[in-house]
């Protein structure tokens, strides 16, 4: 858990790592994304979504969903009675954090302050533009393989839960904050969903980085020159949510 003492009702943000649908050791450090949040005022806890549930759809997002329910129902433990919960997460975190805002909005309506998607993996198809550029990053393998170990047991991955580009009913979600980089290759399905969203009436704050960020080290756990600005959005978009 990352903890910054500032006002008795900060932000409480449930934070889901990306990486690719596939086990790993669990990390030594923090992820930068989440130490960002913190820094800009919120608690961030994160959750170990994929050891429990083995990376496969449905367990994994039943997981996720019981994290982000434990939390609004003790979010007085991290911090105060009304401090407002969010969701964020990177790469199939943010694939995650996309699918449970949806469930939020259809099981726990009005309970889920905001979304923070950071490149999310969106589309199992991988056929933008932009993925293009995923072998020049070394992830083109992994994300395929991630996507096929995900959805190995669904019936269909065109389950809204599971690929949220395939949702047709995205009206009523919360308001979301989205980031990805001129260089990324999930740019074209991160842009395309938050464009997606903000044509069914959700309030959408898009994030566009320069290539020279450093962004895409987000997924192998690196940090960068990112961070700083990444931290002020994310405030901003705070500052946006009380108003």
């Amino acid at each position: 858990m990352h903890k910054r003492a500032t006002a008795r009702a900060q932000p409480v943000v449930l934070y889901l790592r990306g990486n690719s649908f596939l086990s790993a050791p669990q990390p030594a450090e923090d992820a930068p994304a989440a130490v960002a949040m913190a820094e800009a005022g919120a608690i961030v806890v994160e959750a170990d979504y994929g050891g429990p549930s083995g990376n496969v759809f449905p367990r994994t997002l039943e997981c996720g969903f019981g994290a982000l329910r434990y939390l609004v129902a003790k979010r007085r433990r991290f911090a105060a009675t009304r401090s407002p919960v969010l969701l964020a997460g990177d790469e199939a975190g943010g694939n995650l954090a996309a699918c449970l805002a949806l469930k939020a909005r259809d099981y726990m309506p009005n309970e889920l302050a905001g979304q923070v998607l950071l490149s999310p993996m969106i589309d199992p198809q991988m056929a933008t533009a932009s993925f293009e550029k995923a072998d020049g990053i070394g992830m083109r393998t992994r994300w395929s393989e991630g996507w096929s170990h995900y959805l190995a047991s669904a019936c269909s991955y065109q389950h809204p839960y599971a690929a949220p580009c395939f949702c047709s009913r995205m009206a009523g979600a919360a308001p979301a904050l989205v980031v990805t980089s001129d260089d990324d290759p999930l740019r074209d399905e991160t842009l395309g969903y938050a464009a997606r969203l903000e044509s069914a009436g959700v309030p959408v704050t898009r994030r566009i980085l320069p290539a020279d960020s450093g962004w895409t080290g987000l997924y192998h756990g690196r940090d960068g020159a990112w961070r700083a600005g990444f931290s002020a959005d994310f405030a901003q978009f705070l500052d946006g949510l009380r108003t």
